[in-house]
């Protein structure tokens, strides 16, 4: 049931929302060339053609920078992302963040600050073709001035594992870039460490964007099925995942009847997990809610008890004639001031949603290839065969796990899943994107490189955007 699909005819590339197909067929397959360096070792790719062919991944070079990607980061972040593919830089705005622009401090975070930087292509031997290549790009190091706090903010960036966006047709995605975080805790009376986040390096931060997006709330009415993962960096970065159904009317408003979440959060039974209150249109052209729902516990303050809200914000992306909205949950901390801070709140769970119209789905019903950033902080594959679905190495086209899929066993829509190690979950698809969620570890676990000694693994969490039927 789990065997290497014959799909592998096609050499998987390794970045985000890229798949390639060098001809052949299934009984036939093309050669898979294995990437023979790694990282910025292997040198700087020079700009391919910039002239897009009926073959092409991506816009012409010279028409990239006429889109802006509005979208959400895993990190509960909302972001915009620019890049000039011809003068080969790149703007990025952080309109959300609960991301400290520093370590050691949890208050001021990188929301409102816009930074600039070069782009560069993949290193020579990384990806297998001039057009795959051609439409990624490495973000390296940018700087601007963070509002929080008037001082100078540039980008980490990892060398092993840096942030890259491949640039499709409506769609972009990959890892924007990580930081740094810890925070020792505040001292309240006798109680020590308060609050504190156990410090832990993120290469980088999971990210889906729209070319195209939509304030008409008229177009997000209906039903929909939702997969989120969110973190609490003061939980010792405790992860979880949820499924929702939900039901939108015209005017934003949501209602559930079938979600069941988990016991430690503040979602009632007919309570939305995704956005809460109804939302509300701001300057930027998504929606706010400041009343976020909660899938993990909040930290209880000495004395104070659990006093804090965080928001939700939800872009209305439009895919291939499809609304397909992305809610990020924002965290929100201030520790407060003075010897005993009442004014101190905290509720830093953040993290990511994706929501799909709950029209039913056969077995086939989304047979394909399927590529993203996942809750591993690496870049993989899924390949869909109608029961069968297989996760795959990018870097070396191997496949590293695999789950069964069972069909119209619940709401339209929602798709059952079950890996080999008999873990369950669920998967959701539509407008060429999909999501996957499993109370499991899946592909080896966390990239080393972003996590600390114990940080968990699963559950596992995937975005994905299709590239081949």
């Amino acid at each position: 049931m789990y065997a290497n699909s014959k799909w592998l005819a096609c050499a998987i590339a390794s970045v985000p929302f890229l798949f390639a197909c060098g001809g052949g067929n299934a009984g036939d397959p093309g050669a898979i060339n294995a990437n023979q360096c790694s990282g910025s070792s292997c040198g700087v790719q020079g700009p391919p053609a910039s002239t897009a062919t009926a073959g092409s991944l991506c816009p012409a070079n010279a028409d990239i920078g006429a889109s802006t990607y509005l979208g959400g980061a895993g990190s509960g972040e909302v972001v915009s992302l620019n890049i000039d593919a011809v003068k080969m830089t790149y703007t990025l705005k952080f309109l959300e963040s609960p991301i400290p622009v520093s370590a050691g401090q949890v208050d001021n975070t990188r929301a409102g600050t816009t930074v600039t930087g070069a782009v560069m292509h993949p290193p020579a031997g990384m990806l297998p073709n001039a057009e795959q290549t051609r439409c990624a790009f490495m973000l390296t190091p940018a700087s601007g001035t963070a509002p929080s706090t008037g001082a100078t903010y540039t980008t980490p960036f990892s060398t092993t594992n840096p942030p890259i966006v491949f640039v499709g047709k409506g769609v972009a995605g990959g890892g924007i870039p990580g930081a740094d975080v810890a925070y020792a805790g505040k001292t309240i009376l006798t109680f020590q460490n308060v609050g504190a986040v156990t410090p832990r390096h993120f290469d980088f931060y999971p990210f889906l964007g729209f070319a195209s997006t939509t304030t008409d709330l008229s177009k997000l009415a209906g039903n929909y099925n939702g997969l989120l993962y969110h973190i609490v960096p003061s939980g010792n970065y405790a992860a979880a995942a949820a499924q929702t159904s939900e039901t939108f009317d015209a005017n934003g408003a949501c209602s559930s009847a079938t979600n069941t979440p988990p016991a430690n959060g503040n979602a009632s039974p007919t309570h939305c997990l995704s956005m809460g209150d109804t939302p509300t249109l701001n300057a930027n052209g998504y929606f706010d809610s400041t009343n976020a729902p909660r899938i993990e516990s909040q930290l209880v303050l000495p004395l104070l008890g659990a006093k804090g809200s965080s928001s939700a914000h939800m872009i209305l992306g439009q895919l291939n004639g499809a609304t397909v909205p992305v809610v990020v949950r924002t965290g929100h901390v201030f520790t407060g001031t003075g010897a005993i801070p009442l004014d101190a709140e905290v509720d830093d769970e953040s993290g990511i949603a994706l929501l799909e119209s709950a029209t039913s789905l056969a077995s086939g019903g989304f047979d394909g290839g399927y590529v993203g950033a996942d809750s591993n902080f690496k870049y993989t594959a899924s390949l869909i065969q109608g029961g069968v679905g297989t996760f795959i190495n990018p870097s070396t086209q191997a496949a590293e796990s695999g789950f069964g899929l069972g069909y119209g066993a619940g709401n339209p829509g929602l798709v059952n899943v079950t890996d080999k190690q008999g873990n369950t979950g669920f998967a959701i698809a539509g407008g060429g994107l999909y999501a996957i969620f499993i109370n499991g570890t899946e592909n080896g676990g966390l990239t080393p490189s972003s996590a600390n000694s114990d940080t968990a693994s699963s559950p596992y969490f995937s975005v994905g955007a299709q590239i081949s039927k």
